[in-house]
Formats: structure tokens, C-alpha cells, sequence
């Protein structure tokens, strides 16, 4: 399998990926933002399909979409009273434009397929360099902001009754997201980018007893889901996303029916 350059490609962006999201989806499922992550993942495809039609690589209109998107749906949903009807018409008119953007750029079924729900197989050398230095980034974001964004995302109150400056770090955790939403998509695709940003961190909860001990778990799933789907995507010929979404659904509902069990 690792003869063919492409699979190596694959292999090494979805490693940086499974890390990235493994690391940024503790704090999404920690801070509830889980419906804002399938928010942004909507918001991607209207990038990608964007870059598509004034003709740019789809990750840099994504990147763009995110970060902008983020920003904005973030405050938001922090600060309205309506922020699900608020966000879902957001979501629905992001949808609407990549739609359009797709339409009026002459893309044909299999592009628009591919920034949907991806295609990790067809990453170039250059694809993987940009991917590894997004993901790097946005691991020293979260190291550099670590501190401060564990206590605001698990005890909210007491970080600001501590003088954290909860919305600075709000702000930087939420341009760390659309970054791991704009990567993410690079494997699953924009559709479904908010499975590896929710399912190994919810796992992880489950089993981890410490922060660190979630993180930890939370990149193990991911791993597995990312590198399992590429070696059965390789020898199935199937689509690599289905593998993906299929292998962390069974991971959560294992973690979850044990804990049901011990709990009895």
C-alpha cells in the first residue's frame, strides 16, 4: 500500500488531521459547540465552492469562509436568545450560496462530491505541506492558550471569577476551530468534517478522567478512524469518508454502552 505516493500523502495529512481535530474536538464537545462546528462545516463548503468559482485551491476558501464565519456565528450564538433559529438560518443560506457558487462556476457532480465529502487520496505534496503547517499552527494556538482555555471551557464561571479573560480566549479558541474545520474537511469532506470534531472527544469523555487523559483518547480515535478508513478505502475501493464516519460511530457506541453498564 505505502508503494504508491499518494497513499503515503494520505497517510501523513490524515495523521496531522486526526491530531489537530483529536486536540480542538475535546474543547468543541467541552464548550457545546458541537451544532456551531456543523455550522462552520456548511459554511466550508460555501468557501470551497467560492474558491472554486473565482478559481483557487477550495482549502484557502474554506479557510476564509471559517474564519469569518466563526467570528461572527460564534458571538452569535453566545449572545443571542434565538442563537439555534439564528445559526440554522445562517447555515441555510451558506448552503444556498456554495450551491449557487457551484452552479455559476460550471463545476461538474464529482468536484462539488469531493469538497462534500472529500477526497484525501488526491492530496499532492504540496496539499500535505499546507495541511501539516495549518495543523501545526493550530496545535501551538491551543498550547500556547491551554491554560486559560481548559479552565474557561470546563469551569466558565470560575475562570472569569479568576480574571481569565474569557472572551480573548472564546475568540482565538473559535479561529482555532474554523482552521480544524477547514483542514478536517480535507478527509471527510465539508458535510461531515464535524465527525472527527465531536465523536473521538465525545468517546474520550467516557474513558479519559483528566483533560490531558481526554486528549490523549480523543487523538487515539481519531487515528484509528482516519488510518483504518484509508487502508479499507485502499483495499475496498469504497469511499473513505464512509469507513471513517462508520469506524468512530461504532468506537462511540461502544464507550457508551459500557458506561451505561458500569453505571447500573
Amino acid at each position: 500500500m505505502f508503494q504508491y505516493e499518494f497513499m503515503r500523502y494520505a497517510f501523513l495529512a490524515s495523521t496531522f488531521i486526526a491530531i489537530t481535530c483529536g486536540v480542538v474536538g475535546v474543547y468543541v464537545v467541552a464548550r457545546s459547540y458541537a451544532f456551531l462546528a456543523h455550522t462552520l462545516s456548511e459554511i466550508g463548503f460555501a468557501g470551497a465552492a467560492f474558491a472554486v468559482f473565482i478559481g483557487i485551491a477550495p482549502l484557502w476558501g474554506m479557510l476564509l469562509f471559517t474564519l469569518l464565519g466563526a467570528i461572527s456565528v460564534g458571538q452569535l450564538s453566545m449572545h443571542s436568545d434565538q442563537k439555534e433559529s439564528s445559526i440554522s438560518a445562517i447555515s441555510a443560506l451558506f448552503i444556498g450560496l456554495g450551491v449557487l457558487f457551484l452552479a455559476i462556476s460550471g463545476s461538474n457532480s464529482r468536484y462539488a462530491t469531493n469538497i462534500l465529502f472529500g477526497s484525501i487520496i488526491g492530496v499532492d505534496q504540496q496539499g500535505v505541506t499546507q495541511l501539516v503547517i495549518l495543523s501545526v499552527i493550530v496545535l501551538l494556538m491551543i498550547l500556547l492558550l491551554q491554560r486559560s482555555l481548559n479552565f474557561d471551557s470546563f469551569d466558565h464561571i470560575g475562570a472569569a471569577a479568576h480574571g481569565i479573560h474569557t472572551g480573548f480566549v472564546g475568540i482565538v479558541f473559535l479561529v482555532a476551530m474554523a482552521m480544524s474545520v477547514a483542514i478536517g474537511a480535507q478527509i471527510v469532506g465539508s458535510l461531515l468534517v464535524f465527525i472527527l470534531l465531536t465523536l473521538p472527544s465525545s468517546t474520550a469523555r467516557y474513558i479519559g478522567k483528566t483533560i490531558p487523559a481526554m486528549i490523549g483518547w480523543s487523538i487515539g480515535f481519531a487515528l484509528m478512524g482516519v488510518w483504518a478508513g484509508l487502508y479499507l478505502g485502499f483495499i475496498t475501493n469504497w469511499p473513505v469518508t464512509f469507513f471513517i464516519a462508520t469506524i468512530e460511530v461504532v468506537i462511540y457506541l461502544v464507550a457508551y454502552m459500557v458506561h451505561v453498564i458500569k453505571h447500573r
